[in-house]
């Protein structure tokens, strides 16, 4: 690996920055925590003060316009919407909701938040009323600072009545309502700001996200002020990051994916992170700020990839690019391969959670394998638990766990925020359960099966559903789908595919089409998990981040 200015701030947090190998990364990677850590203070400033010039954030949208931002700059503007925090009654403790999309206006506020000790909560534009009351009151959210577009003004302004702890509302344009403060006047109108010494403790509260959980009211993950450092994995030993990269993580920035991929890590290794703001995702646009950006890193969820590969990708000047992550759902290995063939690059995988950093990763020493997760993050204590509670042997399935005996590792969270019932439920006798099952090879890597409650168990198998709805996608009808398990007198569970099928198949949906998935099925993976029963639909239940909820899926076939 290649290491240049950056190495000088890596080294401040790291007791060793190159690594000849995984094993020597596994031995001897090892983060320098220093008292009272600040990213906006020890980060972005002092990378104000070293290179004032060197750019930051690129930014531009579906309007044409663009910008672009230096950390001399950005330590400016979040000085600016600090100052101006302050002086409507925001500090140390108050807790923020930011419902910002992709405008250039987020980073001022998280890092502006991160100075002055508020504890932000990012947020989907696509929340609603009953969404928002909430969040207002599960948190006792103290402001809001939002886009201003009519729909989510009106929105916010709904739950309103109903959300008695919120007392600050900010706009940043173009809509700013009468009884809403301008978010641009009030940062070009602030005092200056003044530096705060000791804004906080290393394990003061930072984030609240709140996590999209298949059933029931989203949880409350908390996470405390050196999370970020924990990402320096994320950008510089997955996204594989250098001075001169332009990162590009396509994520909104009401999920925390914004701050894994937009944020922390990049900035810490003096990467710049490029940002396109749009309404509407296009993949022939996003392949057009590649190619118009020299875009040099990419990182984006598996739908993403789906689409792109199915665009013209040899029309695109796609030269610039030099390294592909992909994460946010496990990754089918038709789309690795059908990548690799069309632009010679190995997609790499990894994985977390809201409630980690990074834990798995398919890091730049080693060789990627199509479908599996990696390695585990030396940064934790990873290990596989069978359901009686043995570490799982090579290709028995197990649930993912992070161990906490030997000591707290930095990036995992402190628990849900007010819930201690449900922190317990999770993170017990020092081992964090994630609720996700993988087995492990003979080389130690990481293979996704599913979320334990998602696993099938028919005839005496047990049947991952990643593992099914990956022999489906390499079959040219199938777009999405998603495994369930429907109640069988005989087998227990039937193994059950809900599809949404290509444009050109659609009208061939019916008893051949479903005979041929079958016998496809049958030919790419074991025989005995081919779906017994499939049904052709327009679209797959989600939740609001865009998970499927096979748990729909799983009630509605059981009334």
């Amino acid at each position: 690996m290649v290491f240049g200015k950056e190495n000088e701030m890596l080294e401040k947090y790291l007791k060793q920055t190159d690594f000849s190998d995984f094993d020597d990364f596994k031995a001897n990677y090892k983060l320098i925590v220093p008292d009272n850590f600040n990213f906006g203070y020890d980060i972005v400033d002092a990378w104000a003060e070293k290179e004032p010039n060197k750019r930051a954030l690129l930014w531009t949208n579906d309007q044409g316009e663009c910008r672009e931002f230096t950390f001399g700059e950005m330590k400016k503007y979040t000085d600016q919407t600090a100052a101006y925090f302050q002086s409507l009654g925001i500090g140390k403790g108050d807790i923020v909701m930011a419902i910002l999309k992709r405008r250039f206006e987020f980073w001022f506020t998280i890092v502006a938040l991160h100075k002055i000790g508020a504890i932000i909560i990012p947020a989907t534009h696509l929340l609603t009323k009953k969404d928002l009351i909430y969040r207002n009151n599960a948190a006792d959210i103290k402001a809001i600072i939002a886009v201003g577009d009519d729909t989510i003004i009106q929105h916010i302004n709904d739950a309103l009545p109903e959300s008695p702890t919120v007392k600050t509302l900010i706009s940043v344009g173009p809509v700013v309502p009468a009884d809403w403060h301008d978010f641009h006047e009030g940062i070009k109108n602030a005092a200056p700001f003044s530096k705060i010494d000791k804004v906080n403790n290393n394990d003061d509260p930072l984030i609240i996200s709140f996590t999209s959980g298949t059933t029931g009211n989203p949880k409350m993950v908390l996470l405390d002020c050196v999370y970020p450092l924990a990402h320096i994995v994320t950008a510089k030993y997955w996204h594989n990051l250098h001075e001169d990269s332009l990162h590009l993580t396509i994520a909104d920035t009401g999920w925390l994916k914004a701050v894994w991929g937009k944020l922390y890590g990049q900035w810490i290794v003096g990467a710049c992170v490029f940002v396109y703001d749009h309404e509407k995702f296009t993949p022939a646009t996003m392949l057009e700020m590649i190619q118009k950006y020299r875009i040099t890193s990419l990182c984006a969820p598996p739908t993403i990839f789906r689409f792109l590969i199915r665009e013209n990708i040899q029309a695109y000047d796609l030269s610039s690019l030099e390294y592909c992550t992909i994460a946010g759902e496990a990754l089918n290995p038709a789309v690795y391969e059908q990548f690799l063939n069309l632009t010679g690059i190995k997609l790499r995988e990894g994985y977390g959670q809201s409630e980690t950093t990074l834990s798995v990763l398919t890091p730049p020493w080693i060789e990627p394998k199509p479908g599996s997760m990696g390695l585990p993050n030396p940064h934790y204590d990873v290990d596989l638990l069978t359901s009686d509670g043995r570490s799982a042997e090579a290709g028995e399935q197990g649930q993912i766990v992070i161990r906490t005996d030997r000591r707290y590792p930095e990036g995992l969270f402190k628990g849900y925020y007010r819930n201690a019932q449900l922190t317990y439920e999770a993170w017990h006798d020092n081992i964090y359960y994630t609720s996700d099952v993988a087995w492990r090879d003979e080389d130690g890597y990481f293979w996704f099966v599913g979320r334990a409650d998602d696993v099938i168990k028919s005839s005496g198998y047990r049947i991952g559903p990643f593992e099914v709805e990956s022999a489906l996608m390499t079959h040219p009808a199938v777009v999405e789908c998603a495994i369930t398990g429907v109640p069988d007198e005989i087998r227990g569970q039937l193994v059950k595919a809900t599809v949404i099928l290509a444009k050109e198949y659609k009208l061939k949906a019916g008893e051949q089409l479903i005979k041929e998935l079958q016998e496809h099925v049958k030919s790419v993976t074991a025989p005995y998990k081919y779906p017994r029963i499939i049904e052709f639909v327009d679209e797959l239940p989600k939740t609001i981040s865009g998970k499927i909820r096979r748990t729909e899926i799983r009630e509605r076939d059981n009334k």
